[in-house]
């Protein structure tokens, strides 16, 4: 085992393996390590990802896409339905991949560029000195190692270890988190066109209940609720509710539990000689709780910018900067936009719900932004979205349309 390398990566997830990969195209040194004794196992995600930003990371492969939907239904609680394209969906609906195929096939992109990997190898500190980050002791197949590097990446999910040895705070408050479950279902009917969402506060307090289907007639049935909300019911609880009302006959042959960030951007993703990405930096969407294309755009660009520190030899704060800023502008925005949106929707009752399905079941969804979805609910709802002009006033600030319809 060598002791010494560029760039050391906690976390074999997406962004750990892109990172990985587009370190090691460039001619450095790089260690991937990954705690458990198998990358993309166990699962907890429900396996939807957008087309189009994933082509920009990785070629698709029938051998790890389990469905090719065509769009989105969103099902309020009295049952009315919103139907959406793909297009204007969101980054979780396009392709429904097997995760545990798509990490691995990423991890060995990774290897074939050069990186280093080693599984069932735990980062159990980093060694800080003069207040630099410059390497992780890790412990492998019970042997303590010490491994030194000019910048280690942490891609080590939720509540980042990596982050909190590095005096960054990666605590969430319940309310900053989705408590999620989710069950692979066979034998099952189930559209493989279109992903399924249900919303209401009886089914899914402050979240939704999602339908992703895998093909074979199976599915991914899971379900993600605020962790402040968990108290009186759990998520497995309300999952199973629901289940056998809508589909009693199929069998449950997997099952996952886990937690999301949806809190918005973190404070800092990065230390003297350390950088964040992925969940461990927060860059999950706060409205739907997906993450693999922004870790992964994250993960591209932190890895353009570590090669330029090392190259200049300069890994300090002030040059690790770019990584922080440029983020922050492209993913981190959206970010913030969306949080605005969640923190506002996850007050409304079921009859608020209902009436905005309702407005919005004869819309025609073939091109429609964030922008463009909030202007057609203004429209339909001035009424019941009057409240929230304040809270949807940075996303709509340059919409003329929006503020002149508003200003009416």
């Amino acid at each position: 085992m060598k002791n010494q390398y560029d760039v050391v990566i906690v976390g074999a997830g997406p962004a750990g393996s892109i990172a990985a990969k587009n370190v090691a195209q460039k001619g450095l040194d790089v260690l991937l390590i990954e705690k458990r004794q198998e990358i993309g196992d166990p699962v907890r995600c429900a396996e939807g990802v957008g087309k189009l930003h994933l082509r920009q990371h990785i070629e698709p492969d029938l051998r790890w896409i389990c469905a090719d939907v065509k769009g989105s239904r969103i099902f309020s609680p009295d049952g009315t339905r919103v139907e959406m394209a793909e297009e204007v969906s969101g980054g979780e609906v396009g392709y429904v991949l097997e995760r545990k195929l798509f990490d691995r096939a990423l991890a060995n992109q990774a290897a074939l560029a050069g990186a280093d990997i080693m599984v069932k190898t735990r980062a159990t500190g980093l060694i800080i000195e003069d207040d630099f980050v410059c390497g992780v002791n890790v412990m492998h197949l019970g042997e303590e190692y010490t491994i030194r590097s000019k910048i280690v990446i942490g891609a080590d999910g939720v509540e980042s270890k990596v982050g909190r040895w590095a005096g960054i705070d990666t605590s969430l408050k319940p309310s900053d988190i989705e408590t999620c479950a989710q069950f692979l279902i066979a034998g099952i009917e189930v559209d493989q066109d279109y992903c399924e969402f249900y919303l209401g506060n009886e089914v899914a307090p402050a979240g939704y209940i999602w339908i992703f289907p895998k093909g074979k007639n199976q599915a991914n049935v899971g379900i993600g609720i605020l962790g402040s909300k968990s108290g009186e019911k759990r998520a497995e609880a309300l999952l199973t509710d629901f289940i056998n009302k809508h589909m009693p006959d199929g069998k449950i042959i997997e099952m996952v539990v886990g937690g999301v960030p949806v809190s918005g951007t973190i404070e800092r993703t990065i230390a003297n000689g350390l950088m964040l990405v992925g969940d461990a930096a927060r860059q999950s969407d706060p409205i739907t709780g997906g993450g693999i294309i922004n870790a992964m755009d994250a993960a591209k660009i932190a890895a353009d910018v570590a090669v330029k520190a090392i190259e200049s030899g300069d890994v300090s704060t002030n040059m690790l900067q770019e990584y922080e800023k440029t983020w922050r502008k492209t993913i981190g925005h959206e970010i913030n936009n969306g949080l605005i949106v969640k923190e506002t929707f996850v007050k409304f009752s079921d009859e608020d719900l209902n009436s905005l399905a309702y407005s919005l079941k004869d819309v025609n969804f073939t091109s429609m932004s964030l922008l463009d979805l909030l202007y057609a609910l203004f429209k339909a709802n001035k009424k019941l979205l009057w409240n929230l002009r304040v809270l949807f006033k940075d996303i709509l600030v340059n919409d003329l349309d929006f503020k002149r319809e508003f200003n009416d």
